[in-house]
């Protein structure tokens, strides 16, 4: 009798209600991992991604072996890989967290009802979210649309669980399954390898997300509020990778800082934010592909412009911040906030391209693009989606730089040449193109 762990963004050790059912049934425990490029509906991962994957699972790996287990690495649709790795391992129970993807949702109610056919003990958790998407609605009993009550009607709930302490030892099979080697899957790039200032900017896994967050709410949390808007000012958390692949919980994260000797307020509402967009998500799964407000699909984009699309996404647009935000994701895999505003706001409002190529360019470059947030964040910036910014709100790019870069730290450092560039696009012409497009989306409303 075993019982296997199916791990999927959630890739720790600590505060993972899976592996602690798991432990509590007192009997060896086998890890499991599929790369699943093939159930349908499932969104392929970006390079990024892929990459930060790779070197997370090695982390797991490691830190399973470490304490007597083993992570099995399998590729393919989950509805064959899984009940393939439970006969494999020998495993009488399942255990997983919960995921909440409409397509992720179906396998894993699909997969529930083969195994526990079959005589298999199945079980699932709450790990990735505070507040699970059925939990918090209107008083009508609809989702909320809006941020700040949804926020305030999540914080009337019960308070989140405490997190569990990280197993010391975790018995493994005695007799290990064959598993996939993690270098075949080919998740690392090499020709050509674009990947070293991933390697600069980042060190993946639990123990250095753990590290992030200990120094964040040590020394950059009480800075927070008042400099988290200015990109040279480092005072971000950097979290947001931890969060997306699951290496720190958000309960975690919500208890350390409610500890810290610091007003965590503000940035406990960022975390509020990531649990809205989960929640927008698991109600409108079409998210990164249909508008959320319906009204907007009457907006006329114009044909595509490759060549403007390219100068973006390169970093070569003649507008500083932009240019240099571009530049920073496209070495590190990742963008301050205040930047990725702008960045989207350029290319959905001054230079006309729908949303939907920002938001694959972020998917396919950053390392903490997830499912719900990468989508509901460009919508939320292009006026279609839940509590967004009013299309006519153009986010000036030189009067963001003079507000929150006003001496060039952060744009000299990613952009240094960008003073001899040329403008691709006139801030005020397009600007009025926009507002003309958008007179299209209010007649349809």
């Amino acid at each position: 009798m075993s019982t296997l762990v199916w791990f999927r963004d959630d890739l720790r050790l600590a505060d993972n209600p899976a592996l602690r059912a798991a432990l509590d049934r007192d009997e060896p425990v086998t890890g499991l991992y599929v790369l699943d490029e093939e159930s349908p509906g499932f969104r392929a991962l970006g390079g990024a991604a892929r990459w930060w994957l790779h070197q997370s699972l090695a982390s797991l790996g490691e830190r399973l072996r470490e304490r007597g287990s083993m992570l099995l690495l399998r590729r393919g649709p989950a509805a064959r890989v899984v009940p393939e790795a439970v006969q494999d391992a020998g495993a009488t129970a399942v255990a997983w967290n919960r995921r909440y993807g409409a397509a992720e949702r179906d396998v894993d109610r699909a997969l529930k009802d083969r195994l526990r056919a079959d005589g298999v003990e199945v079980r699932s958790f709450a790990a990735s979210l505070l507040f699970e998407p059925w939990t918090v609605s209107t008083g009508a009993g609809t989702p909320f649309s809006v941020f700040t009550p949804f926020w305030r009607a999540c914080l009337h709930l019960p308070s989140p669980r405490i997190p569990f302490p990280e197993p010391a030892e975790i018995p493994g099979p005695v007799r290990a399954p064959a598993s996939d080697a993690l270098d075949d899957w080919g998740l690392v790039p090499t020709r050509p390898d674009w990947a070293e200032g991933l390697r600069e900017t980042w060190e993946p896994g639990e123990p250095a997300a753990q590290e992030r967050l200990r120094r964040f709410l040590d020394e950059d949390a009480a800075g927070y509020e008042t400099a988290r808007d200015e990109p040279a000012a480092g005072a971000t958390s950097m979290l947001s990778p931890r969060l997306r692949w699951g290496e720190l919980s958000p309960h975690t994260v919500w208890h350390a800082a409610l500890s810290a000797d610091v007003d965590a307020g503000r940035f406990l509402t960022e975390l509020g934010w990531r649990e809205f967009a989960w929640h927008v998500l698991f109600h409108h799964p079409d998210l990164a592909t249909a508008n959320l407000r319906r009204e907007f699909d009457a907006f006329p984009w114009p044909p595509p412009d490759a060549a403007k699309l390219r100068a973006w996404q390169h970093g070569r647009t003649g507008y500083r911040l932009v240019d240099a935000g571009m530049r920073e994701l496209w070495h590190t895999g990742h963008m301050h906030n205040r930047v990725r505003m702008v960045t989207a706001s350029f290319l959905v409002k001054n230079l006309l391209i729908d949303w939907r190529r920002g938001e694959e360019w972020f998917w396919d470059t950053l390392v903490d693009a997830d499912a719900a947030s990468n989508p509901f964040n460009w919508q939320w910036v292009a006026g279609s989606g839940a509590d967004a910014a009013p299309y006519f709100r153009v986010f000036n790019p030189h009067l963001q730089q003079e507000k929150f870069d006003a001496q060039g730290r952060y744009s000299t450092k990613w952009a240094p040449d960008a003073a001899g560039i040329p403008p691709i696009v006139d801030l005020a012409a397009s600007r009025r193109a926009a507002l003309a497009a958008y007179e299209q989306v209010k007649r349809a409303r």
